[in-house]
């Protein structure tokens, strides 16, 4: 008789078998388009041709020092715009005199195309890290803005209430208050803001093409007419991001186990 864990297993397996399928067809049609003619086989590269180029970059270095560097940018952007986001959001809630002085300013900025202020950006600081560091940062600053904003501002003030009288320190009601209500927003937050730093990531470096970084590959890959190396590049960037999502995903439900045993 098979365990539970066997047969929870295999509908795993199951579950990403199936969930490949549509991968898997997209695949081959690809490399069937690319057998076509010479303008199909330009399109649509030979898979044996991306895999290839792949080889090639991870053999000079160059694709591992590119990512790597993307890599940290969009990281570095995402701990310090979420965690002044955070703050921001938490204050606008807890605090209204704070939220008629910035939310005003905060909701007209937030409709600003970030890719619009680049120019803008490179005539101010440069085309450096920072530059590039702080249009992620503005990326990810948004949406844990209004993740923590929203957590808050819908706690019952009865609540509050209960912990005036109760005495509470200010830990506690951080522990006890404050935490348990923004943790699920904050990180619903983090997953919406995850993809948009990394797209801000790349196309901040197509722009700022100064330095290390997956953008910079890309261009030098466009102006050699390079496509296998682009898709290389688009296929690099999407494994970081899928796994930095999945990464996220994963302490989430670590973190949020209680709302199960509620």
């Amino acid at each position: 008789m098979q365990t539970h864990s066997a047969l929870s297993r295999r509908a795993t397996l199951r579950r990403y078998a199936r969930g490949a399928l549509l991968p898997l067809a997209l695949l081959a049609a690809w490399q069937l388009a690319a057998t076509r003619d010479a303008s199909h086989q330009y399109a649509f590269v030979p898979l044996q041709q991306i895999a290839s180029a792949c080889l090639e970059l991870a053999r000079s270095g160059e694709l591992f020092i590119d990512l790597g560097a993307s890599l940290r940018r969009t990281s570095i952007g995402l701990v310090c715009g979420g965690l002044m986001g955070i703050v921001l959001g938490a204050g606008m809630a807890l605090y209204a005199p704070l939220q008629r002085l910035f939310q005003p300013l905060f909701q007209g900025l937030r409709h600003v195309p970030l890719l619009g202020l680049i120019p803008l950006l490179s005539l101010w600081v440069g085309s450096g890290d920072f530059a590039k560091t702080f249009v992620i940062a503005l990326a990810a600053f948004f949406p844990m803005t209004t993740s923590a904003f929203d957590a808050l501002s819908r706690i019952d003030r009865r609540f509050f209430e209960l912990a005036q009288s109760y005495e509470l320190t200010r830990g506690a009601w951080l522990r006890d208050l404050l935490l348990p209500a923004m943790l699920p927003d904050l990180f619903a937050g983090l997953l919406q803001a995850v993809p948009i730093a990394w797209i801000t990531a790349t196309s901040s470096e197509l722009f700022f093409n100064a330095g290390a970084g997956v953008g910079n590959l890309m261009q030098n890959a466009q102006a050699g007419a390079r496509v296998d190396v682009l898709l290389v590049c688009v296929a690099g960037v999407t494994v970081l991001a899928v796994a930095m999502g999945v990464l996220c995903e994963g302490v989430a439900k670590r973190v949020l186990r209680w709302r199960d045993q509620a």
